[in-house]
């Protein structure tokens, strides 16, 4: 899984998001390169990532991220709580 900042500023927001799914046992590392987000989404599809992670403005604001999934694409926006709910019953 990894998360992806829209820009540096969601950077603080990208980090919590991610030592919130370790502390639930999940992998997880956070991209800060300073690529745009469709430049990062590739490079997450190409190595095959099963979960990416997307922050920016609103997602900060209401404590939830943008959730694609290979090989289905957009999940849309959920709060957080609400994705750890679907990881625990998928069993990842």
């Amino acid at each position: 899984m990894k998360v992806l900042p829209i820009s540096d500023r969601y950077i603080g927001y990208a980090r919590e998001i991610e030592s919130r799914m370790k502390k639930e046992g999940l992998r997880c590392e956070t991209d800060i390169k300073g690529e745009k987000i469709g430049w990062k989404i590739r490079t997450a599809q190409m190595e095959r990532i099963p979960y990416m992670l997307i922050v920016g403005e609103k997602e900060a604001e209401a404590g939830s991220v943008s959730v694609r999934r290979r090989g289905e694409g957009n999940l849309g926006r959920m709060p957080l709580e609400q994705l750890l709910e679907m990881l625990r019953e998928e069993g990842t």
